[in-house]
């Protein structure tokens, strides 16, 4: 299953109403003292929108990358629009400058770094006219988590492996490409130390533990998935037949999660589970190639999550609909840039 020019622009549809949308909101927000009381658009004039900062993020990125993918998509002029209202210089200076304040250096780590990461990354490659210059107003910000990363991982000893958005390998898998794309040598290094620092002698994982009744990540794929593009392909093989032996027999990993309400925010989480399943699983079965049967057994897997989440990705709860779409791209362009 490939992604569509009618499914990108129905999945479009969801952040460009949600982009714009304040409340309701759900902010992490360090207060010093009254000053800082304020609401979500004063202390983020770009990412205020999508119930919280990190999914105003993504749903950017995902706007930018079904932009890409179909230049005639029907929703563009649109896209186009928000960008340009919301991708101001000095609306980003503000978005870094909540970063520097006391007390909120922990704020949006690791998840929403990395896909910030990501969307500097996606409008690199973009052909929209004004994407090089949305892209130069996002400097600050995109300065100001770099720094982070690297003054971060040295400090952070042990990875975190839950299926909620401070899992270390997601936002390390991000983050990666990101460096790669960039070129940036120094921030490319410390992912990679880190990732190997943390994964490289795992084996065995306890997949049986998978997943937890909030999870929206795979703790055991999106590691598998990072150490795949970390170590080169023979040696990868090697390491994933090691870190999940007998996977054939994983019936919990390789069968999708079942969602009973979808209008409770944690709940709904289990659809994006499927999603970014599906997601991991389509890269590594490309990953794995030289398998053939582990490779068929990974795609029958992304195909099944696939099928048991995409339908519901709009599915008249903002509890979901606020980002359940930017997984539905992630997995449907997996093997796209």
């Amino acid at each position: 299953m490939v992604l569509t020019l009618q499914q990108a622009a129905a999945l479009t549809a969801l952040p460009l109403t949600g982009l714009t949308r304040e409340y309701p909101n759900h902010i992490m927000h360090v207060l010093n003292g009254p000053a800082d009381i304020a609401s979500p658009r004063c202390l983020h004039p770009v990412f205020y929108g999508c119930y919280d900062w990190h999914s105003a993020v993504h749903g950017f990125w995902l706007l930018a990358r079904c932009a890409r993918l179909y230049p005639d998509l029907a929703t563009r002029p649109q896209i186009e629009a928000l960008f340009a209202s919301h991708f101001q210089t000095e609306a980003f200076e503000q978005e870094a400058a909540y970063f520097a304040v006391a007390g909120r250096n922990s704020f949006e780590r690791p998840y929403g770094w990395a896909w910030l990461l990501a969307l500097a990354y996606e409008l690199e490659l973009s052909p929209l006219a004004q994407a090089r210059q949305w892209r130069a107003a996002m400097q600050p910000l995109v300065s100001a988590i770099r720094e982070r990363w690297l003054a971060f991982l040295p400090l952070q000893t042990y990875p975190i492996r839950v299926g909620t958005h401070f899992n270390t390998a997601f936002a390390l898998t991000l983050s990666l490409d990101y460096a790669r794309h960039a070129q940036d040598e120094e921030l490319l290094t410390s992912i990679v130390q880190a990732a190997e620092r943390y994964y490289l002698s795992d084996a065995n994982y306890p997949a049986q533990i998978e997943p937890n009744g909030d999870d929206f990540l795979s703790g055991a794929l999106c590691e598998a998935l990072l150490m795949s593009k970390v170590l080169a392909a023979p040696v990868f093989a090697k390491w994933f037949a090691a870190f999940l032996p007998q996977l054939a027999n994983l019936t919990n990993l390789l069968q999708a999660a079942q969602v009973s309400d979808r209008g409770d925010p944690k709940i709904c989480h289990l659809d994006g589970l499927n999603l970014s399943r599906a997601w991991c699983y389509r890269q590594l079965a490309v990953r794995l190639d030289s398998d053939v049967e582990l490779q068929r057994l990974l795609s029958i897997a992304a195909d099944t999550h696939l099928a048991a989440s995409l339908p519901h990705v709009a599915s008249g709860h903002y509890s979901g609909e606020h980002w359940l779409a930017t997984f539905a791209i992630l997995a449907l362009s997996a093997v796209t840039p």
